[in-house]
């Protein structure tokens, strides 16, 4: 069927919204009536050859006590469905009687097949019945779907002499109305535009990138394909399409499975109803409705290829709470074991959970096959830098990474989708790198590569051009360097969180003043002979500012023994809160001394040699949080942190330390830092020619102004 044709249906079909439901629905839900009745249209046209056969086959079971009777009732209509009333849609057209075309119309719709059932439960169709019926348009709106002028159905329309009138619509045509109907829609909603749909250049290129790069290592087989955010299952069947056509083009035989997924009931009825419309009844079973998150349809079934594009900036806190809240998860696809922690946790922020739909299909890869899996899924910006080092974020991106399983990401141009002009990203994966590729990432900045639409279509004002996707696909393909083109180590994106301490550093203050607000605060906590010991010290030591708090502790202590006073931690933090300033001058506070012999000095880490009680000793000091830093390390930076530590910390702060304890991996990518160009200055020629021209326009301004006042 040609594309005038395709467009001539698709015409006919949207004009049905405009004459029938103009008067009684706003235009942005003619989509509830018009979907799922082109749907309707569509299965009662292929089931009106078979319709008498099914009416026996219903009546010989039934007469036969047989209760399971869907396989032979789909055998007889030879379809993956069928229906069981005595009607079609023809038989209900004459209905004069609305309330009779009411119960005829609903009890057609009863006669359908389960999996019928589930479509139009989804569509929420019969919720429409009764505005269709008040508006007395429901016998119109079934007569303009019969009309003479267009065929839904996939048998060609005749004249008695049996020359062609109508060709007949294949299931793969009638495929492509269906997504040519849901793309208008979605522009008639510009608020929903492009949220379950995905431009198709976008898809041509993901399918291209997981599946060109093995092409040629396809055998004959069976293969699944899977998406976990299946929207209305376009992505899933332009790759089974494209799969099907490199196959035969390297003469393999393969048979295509496809899987998938959805939360939007709607939007899950469009796939589900599209792969119906296209005779696929068997993968039409293969969708299934729900969260992918919270309540993930095929928990233990490994894909060979995965694509999708899940909703991203989009909060994904009710999966969260689903799952036992961020604290409580113990699924195992997002709690690994991974970097000696068995208890590796991948949890976003509940704002975004983009990146948990990537860890879901990591988790069902095949890892015992010749090709493994490959993964395309659409990213935002943030998925390549949020999170820091031990967050869910960070933490997803370096399990990927130190798998080896990033093999490319792509930048694309922004305003590539419907729904939003923000910078996206195709992120592709692999658990089995070529050779050439093991170790590494391919970044990839296709953002200049772009032909602009003649009208946008909800946001989107550009698209790939068949040579944009294969010049993609040739850098995927044969990874080379190019100013478009960059290749890195793994670890170029990985980098150490390094902790940075400085001591504690406190002068005491036992001034009369001082000891009044002591006095208050021991008061409101309870804590009188503390502020009578403090008042004792005070006599011993004086006023101060003393700049030696251990020296102070010391006689606190001696004081606290000799009156009886326990000197609990509370107290001692009520010492130091109230009686105590900072004091860069001062002595560092001691937090531990290790017996002499017993620990090597470390100062890099915090342990440093000091003169205690006359004895030499290894210490530690008490870190001072206000001071506290951290510092990122590069994983590729020679000499590791120690290297870092001495040259960019210790010249400024050589009484700093890092806290082993607190040091963290952390993995981010940025496309900025390795494709920024800078503008070039402008010359001293370009600068002085604005300069004169703003001066002679000064000069025309000031003219003017003197020349009016003067008049």
């Amino acid at each position: 069927m040609t594309s005038a044709h395709h467009n001539a249906i698709t015409n006919f079909i949207w004009g049905i919204a405009d004459d029938v439901l103009r008067d009684v629905y706003v235009r942005g839900k003619y989509r509830d009536v018009i979907l799922p009745m082109t749907v309707i249209r569509r299965l009662d046209a292929v089931l009106e050859p078979s319709k008498e056969k099914v009416l026996g086959m219903k009546k010989q079971l039934d007469g036969a006590g047989i209760a399971n009777q869907h396989a032979a009732l789909c055998q007889a209509a030879g379809e993956a469905f069928y229906n069981v009333s005595p009607f079609t849609l023809r038989d209900l057209k004459n209905r004069a009687k609305q309330q009779q075309l009411k119960a005829d119309f609903e009890a057609y719709l009863d006669g359908f097949s389960p999996n019928v059932q589930e479509i139009l439960d989804k569509f929420k169709f019969r919720n429409q019945i009764p505005t269709l019926i008040e508006a007395d348009i429901l016998g119109h709106l079934i007569e303009k779907f019969l009309d003479g002028r267009v065929n839904l159905s996939p048998k060609p329309v005749q004249d008695v002499d049996g020359n062609e009138l109508l060709p007949a619509l294949d299931n793969h045509s009638m495929g492509t109305i269906f997504e040519e109907l849901i793309r208008r829609f979605n522009e008639e909603n510009n608020e929903e535009a492009g949220e379950h749909f995905t431009p198709r250049d976008v898809v041509k290129l993901m399918a291209d990138l997981i599946f060109l790069p093995v092409a040629s290592s396809i055998e004959s087989g069976t293969y699944l394909v899977y998406d976990g955010a299946c929207g209305t299952g376009g992505m899933l069947t332009v790759a089974e399409e494209r799969l099907a056509e490199l196959a035969r083009s390297h003469g393999k035989d393969v048979s295509i499975h496809l899987f998938g997924q959805e939360v939007q009931p709607e939007t899950y009825a469009i796939s589900k109803a599209d792969l119906l419309l296209k005779g696929e009844g068997v993968e039409a079973e293969n969708m299934k409705y729900g969260s992918t998150l919270s309540s993930d349809a095929f928990p233990s079934q490994e894909f060979d290829f995965m694509l999708s594009n899940p909703p991203y900036g989009k909060s994904w806190k009710t999966d969260l709470e689903r799952l036992g809240g961020k604290g409580d998860i113990k699924d195992p696809r997002f709690v690994t074991q991974h970097a000696n922690d068995p208890e590796y946790t991948m949890i976003t922020r509940s704002s975004d959970g983009q990146l948990m739909f990537l860890v879901n299909k990591l988790s069902k890869m095949k890892h015992s096959t010749r090709l493994g899996s490959r993964i395309a899924q659409v990213h935002n910006g943030s998925s390549l830098f949020t999170g820091d080092a031990g967050q869910g974020e960070s933490n997803i991106r370096r399990w990927i990474i130190e798998n080896d399983w990033l093999e490319a990401i792509i930048a694309l141009p922004e305003n590539m989708f419907y729904n939003t002009g923000i910078a996206t990203y195709i992120w592709v994966l692999t658990n089995r790198k070529s050779d050439r590729r093991r170790g590494k990432v391919q970044l990839i900045d296709a953002t200049e590569w772009f032909e602009p639409l003649r009208r946008n279509l909800g946001k989107k004002n550009c698209e790939f051009s068949e040579e944009h996707i294969r010049v993609i696909c040739d850098l995927v393909v044969n990874p080379v360097e190019t100013e478009k083109s960059k290749i890195f180590p793994n670890e170029a994106f990985g980098y150490w969180k390094m902790t940075v301490d400085r001591p504690l550093r406190l002068a005491v203050d036992l001034s009369p003043a001082r000891l009044e607000r002591f006095e208050r605060a021991c008061a409101k906590a309870k804590e009188e002979p503390l502020s009578n010991l403090a008042r004792r010290v005070a006599e011993t030591l004086g006023a101060g500012p003393h700049l030696d708090f251990n020296a102070f502790m010391d006689t606190v202590e001696v004081d606290a023994d000799k009156h009886g006073v326990k000197l609990t931690a509370k107290r001692k933090k009520l010492l130091q809160s109230d009686l105590c300033d900072t004091h860069e001058d001062a002595a560092p506070v001691l937090k531990k001394v290790h017996k002499p012999g017993k620990t090597p000095p470390d100062p890099i880490h915090g342990l440093f040699g000091a003169e205690v009680g006359g004895k030499h000793c290894v210490v530690e000091y008490e870190p001072d949080t206000a001071l506290r830093d951290s510092e990122q390390v590069p994983l590729l930076e020679e000499g590791g942190i120690e290297a870092f530590f001495r040259r960019e910390v210790l010249p400024y702060t050589p009484d700093a330390w890092i806290d082993p304890g607190k040091t963290l991996v952390g993995y981010e990518i940025s496309f900025t830092r390795h494709f920024y160009r800078p503008a070039p200055m402008r010359t001293l020629d370009e600068i002085k020619a604005d300069i004169y021209a703003l001066e002679q326009e000064t000069e025309g301004l000031l003219e003017q102004i003197v020349g009016e006042e003067k008049g």
